[in-house]
């Protein structure tokens, strides 16, 4: 895991480009969440949860993450169920609220305009051009600072 990290630092190296993935990362995150979380399933249900597409992403994310390192999976599953929780609230405060595909299209598009001018800031292509799984990497990328902050080896 520590190798795929080294080379995403490499081109978020600028301060402002960091403070946007900061912000984008998790926006990208949860918006993706949220267009998953809106395709139903309806052969499953979690308690007062509907079954859902994001339901098993998350299942397959926490296990392409354990490969890596099981505690950054451990915190990349807290997090998706955060996210998990919030488009869970959205849905129920329907139809008064805005659809969650609607509203994560829309955070979607803000955020990766975000990120691309950070890039631009940055000076460097966003690492995924080459490499895809460095799509991945990023909310990982994120975790690692909190748990060097906290103490939490990965």
């Amino acid at each position: 895991m520590q190798t795929w990290l080294d080379e995403y630092a490499v081109s978020h190296q600028n301060p402002l480009n960091k403070t946007i993935h900061w912000i984008c990362i998790p926006l990208i995150y949860f918006s993706v969440m949220g267009l998953l979380w809106s395709v139903p399933i309806s052969l499953f249900q979690l308690g007062p949860v509907p079954g859902n597409l994001a339901l098993i992403i998350i299942a397959l994310v926490f296990l392409y993450y354990s490969l890596m390192s099981f505690s950054l999976a451990i915190g990349m599953l807290l997090f998706s169920s955060l996210c998990g929780l919030v488009c869970f609230k959205i849905v129920q405060l329907q139809p008064n609220f805005i659809s969650l595909w609607l509203l994560c299209i829309i955070v979607f598009v803000l955020a990766w305009i975000g990120q691309f001018y950070g890039h631009s800031v940055e000076g460097k292509k966003p690492s995924f051009l080459k490499d895809l799984q460095f799509l991945m990497i990023g909310p990982a990328w994120l975790m690692s600072f909190i748990y060097k902050k906290v103490g939490i080896k990965y």
